[in-house]
């Protein structure tokens, strides 16, 4: 072989070498000879991870778990079967009791004035149609007044109302702006300006309310139709993306509350606003099945060292059901259950005591990790550290001390140990400032208690994911996924071993904005929640209520 010929494949062997790793058949540089935090890459980042199977199984065979539904308690039983595999002690925290409700079949389909079956859904907690009904269907009207309301309501006997806004485009707005003349656009916006106005009036009239949100008119609005004798309610939000609608919950008591797609409810409006008589025909299915308990699943590692304190890992096991909730917070409950298998076999004799929280009724103001709270005083005084995580799949790249001022200093110990193929993407605002709106993590700040929200970046999760129909399991990330597994394991393990506990001293929140040496994240300056520390809510034990 010729020198060159030798140099050139000593040059390829070099950089196999480097790429690729002598160890393990990994690149990975381990700024640590800490052989617990190598474990914990092994298991999370290489072949070790379980993440797919066990995000397969919940979001595709179990799916959608609202809060009181056997969804929730499917998803409960599956956690509770593999803690139990894995040896871990798991438990229910019971905190109450729920209204139960179990979804069955909902089928709607244009009859006249030509055929189509539409896509729809019928909304969370909403009773069944009562059989096949057919009907012809409404559009709320311009309404000025009560008198107008009141000349309109005999009219609604035996319809279907469609009380929401219809959008005048289902195109995504992107797509506008990449597409359309500056023009056209600005006439679209111009006309669904004026239009939303005078439906928003109307809406408000049919309500009987001078002011308030759009959501809660129609919540009202839905139930004065019902007594008005309509046979079913249409509503429709649409999220600003390609087929993407929220689906929230209904407000009827007896008769169905039903969310058409953008596109169909568009269609069956502009048929009724244009004197085309639309007919369609409802099969919706639900049970209302009594009282059922309310519950979290919690999964504990005690400590063998320090078992009175504690390092929480959490995140919200119910969803919204319109879909399968893979990112709200399908990925935050495997990303969870994942770090626990890690730690379990990583890392079996915890220093301090590891507690996994699968928090219940997160989607209806954070009952569920509230009521543990109230419930483990012994929790809240022995907690070392909580981390929760609650926002779509994109790898975790910024966590908030919440106003905690010795936190810094512990997550920058933490960090040192792990592999900046995790860290580096990850900003650290110190001390940063505690917030009054969010997720779970909330609901132990409150103490206040040292607690912390996981965060990744989402710049299309609250468009296309967040509550809506298409949250399935195709949005996952999978290599983000058991990056913010790996961390939530790591963090934990460094957690539970520092020699020291994290201070419970917190910043002076300021009244005028932060000039100076605090420095404030860009985040932290465009959110309207930070600045304030939320006050923790008594326990309510019977839903709804």
């Amino acid at each position: 072989m010729p020198n060159n010929q030798k140099l050139v494949s000593l040059l390829c062997s070099l950089w196999i070498l480097i790429v690729f790793g002598t160890e393990n058949g990994t690149s990975q540089n381990f700024p640590t000879d800490d052989q617990t935090i190598k474990m914990i890459w092994e298991e999370g980042m290489e072949e070790g991870s379980r993440a797919y199977d066990l995000a397969q199984v919940l979001m595709d065979s179990i799916g959608p778990r609202l809060t009181g539904t056997p969804g929730y308690r499917r998803a409960a039983e599956w956690l509770e079967s593999v803690y139990t595999e894995w040896d871990v002690d798991v438990r229910r925290h019971e905190y109450g009791t729920w209204r139960g409700w179990e979804r069955g079949i909902t089928h709607v389909d244009l009859l006249e004035p030509r055929i189509r079956t539409l896509n729809a859904t019928m909304m969370a907690w909403s009773p069944g149609s009562g059989g096949v009904v057919e009907a012809e269907v409404l559009p709320l009207p311009t309404l000025r007044n009560q008198a107008d309301l009141e000349a309109w309501l005999p009219e609604v006997n035996g319809k279907v109302v469609a009380i929401s806004f219809p959008e005048p485009t289902c195109r995504a707005p992107e797509s506008w702006e990449e597409h359309a003349t500056a023009a056209s656009y600005e006439r679209l916006l111009q006309e669904k300006e004026t239009a939303e106005g005078t439906w928003t009036r109307s809406l408000l009239v049919a309500a009987g309310m001078e002011r308030g949100s759009a959501r809660g008119a129609e919540a009202v609005v839905a139930r004065r139709l019902e007594e008005a004798g309509a046979v079913a309610v249409f509503r429709s939000l649409w999220s600003d993306g390609w087929g993407a609608d929220k689906i929230f919950d209904a407000s009827t008591e007896r008769i169905a509350t039903v969310q058409l797609s953008c596109e169909d409810y568009g269609l069956v409006t502009r048929l009724a606003l244009n004197d085309q008589s639309p007919t369609v025909r409802i099969d919706a299915q639900a049970e209302f099945t009594g009282s059922v308990p309310a519950f979290n699943v919690v999964a504990t590692m005690t400590g063998s060292e320090l078992p009175d304190e504690y390092v929480l890992l959490g995140a919200h096991l119910d969803s919204w059901d319109g879909a399968s909730g893979a990112t709200d917070n399908g990925t935050g409950t495997i990303m969870m259950l994942e770090a626990a298998r890690i730690l379990k076999t990583a890392y079996p004799n915890p220093r301090r005591t590891i507690v996994i929280g699968h928090w219940d009724a997160e989607e209806r103001g954070l009952i569920g990790s509230n009521n543990f709270q109230a419930d483990h005083p012994e929790v809240m005084q022995g907690l070392q550290s909580a981390f929760n995580q609650d926002n779509g799949t994109w790898r975790v790249d910024y966590i908030r001390m919440m106003g905690f001022t010795d936190a810094g200093s512990h997550f920058a110990r933490w960090f040192s140990a792990i592999p900046p193929e995790i860290t580096q993407y990850i900003e650290l605002d110190i001390p940063g400032l505690p917030e009054s709106g969010g997720s779970d993590h909330m609901s132990f700040l409150c103490v206040p208690a040292p607690s912390f929200r996981f965060q990744s970046n989402y710049p299309d999760y609250r468009q296309y994911t967040w509550h809506t129909g298409i949250d399935t399991f195709d949005k996952i990330v999978f290599d983000d996924l058991r990056n913010n597994a790996t961390l939530a394991a790591m963090v934990a393990y460094m957690a539970s071993e520092d020699p020291e506990r994290v201070s419970r001293q917190t910043v002076t929140l300021p009244t005028v904005p932060l000039p100076g040496p605090m420095r404030v994240s860009r985040r932290t300056q465009n959110s309207p929640s930070i600045g304030q520390w939320p006050q923790c809510r008594p326990a309510t034990r019977s839903f709804p209520g």
